[in-house]
């Protein structure tokens, strides 16, 4: 038997970095937001007297070996639990490879969810007595900084490296357009760049420290007024929606509380001028002053990718036309509230 696992993508609604810490690293705040698109992710394991591992996948591009994100997961977790297994990880590439959306690490919990499936663990009750639910984000952190978003799911805010991960109310899905041109960006050139920006602007570290805990509080603030406590609409009310006009309380409280005025990517300061074209589909998905505007549009992460979020099904659909007019590939989907996450993980 093996277990396939569904490997969803994230976008950034909101990304503010800090300058360079001593450490090397860079403080951050941001809102994830997982969608519907994903990776498969299938998994077969049983339990051996030593740990093997097997990483396969329809994409080149993926490593196959210790490099792999879900490898490195596999590998800790049994590492952690005092196990041993014969492992086999199959990837199904859907999501860009590199492409600002998270997708090795969603491979990576993807992974893990299926070991645990395979090994009869379960995965939110696993060692409870051992502290493994908070082992699992631990582990995660490990392997990436933001590892741990795909741990919750849905609406998250992140800190610090983005390790550090709080869940956010949910709200009921809206039409989201991903566009995924082939310019290629570098993170580590775009966090150079940065580096370079916030030296020319004086922004020291701890200057960037108060406008990142500035820029969490608000956060917090607006996407706790999207679902308003007691009220009905959140992700997990079972609520229901319609499929066509999906715009709901996120629109209204998109509106009410202005964060897409103030809501941003830092990325996009540097990435936007070493890569003009990755400003042109912005301008594209936003179609601001027109009946078809995007509520947000903005880079994901460092990119290359880019989204849109849409009031109706027939704006996201001119949203594709015109990105298809400009020869950039796109995909439609929905943002993915964290009950929904959960209970499709895992297919049937």
């Amino acid at each position: 038997m093996s277990t396939a696992v569904r490997s969803h993508a994230k976008i950034n609604l909101g990304l503010g970095i800090g300058a360079p810490r001593p450490d090397g690293f860079h403080a951050l705040v941001t809102v994830y937001q997982t969608l519907e698109l994903y990776d498969l992710v299938t998994v077969t394991a049983r339990y051996a007297a030593t740990t093997t591992l097997r990483l396969t996948s329809n994409d080149s591009r993926v490593p196959t070996d210790e490099l792999n994100t879900a490898w490195k997961m596999v590998v800790l977790a049994l590492e952690a639990l005092g196990l041993t297994a014969e492992v086999e990880i199959h990837i199904e590439k859907r999501l860009p490879v590199q492409g600002g959306l998270g997708a090795g690490s969603a491979n990576a919990v993807a992974a893990l969810v299926g070991l645990e499936t395979e090994l009869g663990i379960e995965s939110q009750r696993a060692g409870e007595s051992a502290g493994w639910p908070a082992k699992r984000l631990e582990i995660a952190a490990k392997v990436g900084s933001d590892v741990p978003l795909f741990l919750v799911g849905g609406a998250v805010l992140g800190r610090d490296r983005g390790q550090q991960v709080d869940p956010l109310p949910d709200f009921e899905p809206v039409w989201c357009v991903v566009a995924t041109p082939q310019v290629g960006v570098s993170t580590p050139q775009a966090f150079r760049d940065w580096d370079a920006l916030c030296a020319a602007e004086g922004l020291t570290p701890e200057a960037s420290a108060d406008k990142l805990e500035q820029l969490s509080r608000a956060y917090a603030s607006a996407f706790a007024e999207v679902i308003p406590e007691g009220r009905p609409g959140a992700g997990s009310s079972g609520v229901p929606f319609d499929e066509g006009n999906l715009a709901g309380p996120m629109e209204s409280a998109l509106v009410r509380t202005g964060i897409t005025s103030w809501i941003e990517n830092d990325f996009e300061r540097v990435v936007f001028p070493q890569h003009p074209s990755l400003a042109e589909i912005k301008r594209i998905l936003a179609a601001s002053g027109t009946p078809e505007a995007a509520l947000h549009a903005s880079l994901s992460g460092s990119g290359s990718a880019l989204f849109g979020l849409y009031r109706i099904r027939g704006d996201a659909e001119a949203a594709r036309e015109r990105l298809r007019q400009a020869g950039v590939a796109s995909q439609l989907t929905r943002t993915l509230p964290r009950s929904k996450y959960w209970s499709e993980m895992l297919l049937p």
